[in-house]
C-alpha cells in the first residue's frame, strides 16, 4: 500500500468517525421531543384535576423527564467535545493527505503530453466549477436577501368568540395551548401572542390596529353560511358576514399574511379572504374542540420553529393523526395566486 493511500485511508476513518459521532448525537436529540411531550401532557394532565395524589404523581413525572433531558443534554455536550477533537484529527490528515497528494501529482507530470491533457481538463473543469460556484453564490444571495425581507417579529392576534346563546367551546384551553407550543418553539422569541375575548364586531380593526398583526386567528363557532358568530354586546350571537370579514382583513393592516379561521364551516371565509391576504386557513365542516385545538398549537408550533407554511399546515394535520384524533380533512389551506405555500416562511430562522 502506497503512503498515499495510508494517508486517504486514515484521512476516511476520520471522516467516518465524525458521521458517527453525529449520528449518535441526532439519536440523543431525537429522544428530546417525547420527553418534553410527556412533560406537556403532565403538565395539562395537573391543570384538569384536583387530586393531590394525581398532581403529586405528574409532578414526579415532570421531574423525572426533565432530569432524563438534562442528562441526554450533557451528553449531547460530551458528543459535541469529541466532534471536535476528530475535526482537528481530520484536518491533520487531510493535511497530510494532500501534501502526499501533491507529490505524486507532481511525479506524473514526467510526462509532458499527459501533463498538457491533464492541464486541459483541469482548466475546464476549474471554468465549470466557477461557473456553479458562482450560481450557487447568486442563489445563496437571493436567498437570504428573502429571509432577511422576513420580520425579525411576528404578532399572532388571537380573537375569541363564544356568545352566550352557543354552545361553549374550550377557548380557553386553544389559546393556552397555542402559547405553551409558541414558548417551547426554536424561535419563540420571534412570536409575539396577542388575545383578545369575547369579541365583537366593533373590536376587530380596533384590534388589528392595536397590535398590526402578522397573523390574525378567529376561534369560535361559523355557520354553514360562511358567517362567523361575535357578539353583541349583552352577549348574545351577533353575526358576520364573509364579505364583511374580506373587508375588514384588506383594508387594516399591510403586515396581515395569514388568517386563521378556526371554526366550523369557515372554509368560504379562508377562501374569499385569499383575494387580498397571501394565505388563510378555514374548515370545511362541523370541527370538535379537541380537533381545532390541537391542529392550532402544532401549527403555530411548527411556524415558531421556521417551516415555510406549507409544511406548518402539513404537520398540523399530522399531529391529529397521530393522536388520532379524528377531522384530519377538515381544515383546508388556501393561497393567493400569487404564493408559493412552501417558500412562505413568517417566522425569520437564523441567517
Amino acid at each position: 500500500m502506497s503512503q498515499l493511500d495510508t494517508y486517504r485511508n486514515t484521512l476516511l476513518k476520520k471522516q467516518e468517525d465524525i458521521s458517527k459521532l453525529n449520528q449518535d448525537m441526532a439519536k440523543e436529540q431525537a429522544k428530546i421531543a417525547p420527553l418534553q411531550k410527556k412533560i406537556i401532557s403532565a403538565k395539562g394532565a395537573i391543570g384538569r384535576t384536583k387530586s393531590q395524589s394525581t398532581i403529586k404523581s405528574k409532578l414526579n413525572e415532570i421531574e423525572r423527564a426533565e432530569k432524563s433531558i438534562s442528562d441526554i443534554q450533557k451528553k449531547c455536550g460530551d458528543i459535541q467535545k469529541k466532534i471536535a477533537q476528530k475535526e482537528k484529527e481530520r484536518s491533520t490528515a487531510e493535511k497530510n493527505y494532500r501534501n502526499e497528494e501533491a507529490k505524486v501529482n507532481k511525479k506524473n507530470m514526467e510526462a509532458e503530453k499527459k501533463r498538457q491533457q491533464d492541464a486541459l481538463r483541469q482548466a475546464a473543469s476549474f471554468e465549470r466549477s466557477l461557473r456553479e460556484y458562482g450560481n450557487a453564490q447568486s442563489h445563496m444571495q437571493l436567498e437570504i436577501e428573502r429571509l432577511k425581507a422576513i420580520p425579525e417579529k411576528i404578532t399572532v392576534l388571537f380573537l375569541a368568540a363564544n356568545p352566550k346563546d352557543t354552545p361553549q367551546l374550550s377557548l380557553d384551553e386553544e389559546a393556552r395551548s397555542i402559547q405553551q407550543k409558541i414558548r417551547l418553539s426554536e424561535y419563540r422569541e420571534s412570536v409575539h401572542f396577542e388575545s383578545r375575548w369575547a369579541t365583537r364586531a366593533s373590536d376587530i380593526l380596533q384590534a388589528i390596529n392595536e397590535t398590526n398583526p402578522t397573523i390574525v386567528h378567529f376561534s369560535g363557532h361559523g355557520a354553514k353560511s360562511g358567517e362567523l358568530a361575535l357578539l353583541n354586546p349583552d352577549g348574545s350571537t351577533k353575526t358576520v358576514t364573509k364579505e364583511a370579514i374580506t373587508m375588514a382583513m384588506s383594508t387594516a393592516s399591510d403586515t396581515i399574511r395569514l388568517v386563521v379561521f378556526n371554526a366550523c364551516f369557515s372554509e368560504t371565509q379562508a377562501e374569499s379572504v385569499v383575494e387580498h391576504i397571501e394565505a388563510a386557513i378555514g374548515m370545511s365542516a362541523s370541527i370538535r374542540d379537541d380537533t381545532a385545538c390541537t391542529f392550532a398549537a402544532q401549527l403555530y408550533s411548527s411556524i415558531g420553529f421556521g417551516h415555510s407554511l406549507q409544511t406548518s399546515f402539513n404537520q398540523a394535520i399530522a399531529e391529529l393523526l397521530l393522536e388520532d384524533i379524528p377531522g384530519e380533512n377538515i381544515p383546508q389551506l388556501y393561497a393567493r395566486d400569487d404564493v408559493d405555500l412552501n417558500d412562505l416562511i413568517l417566522v425569520r430562522p437564523d441567517v
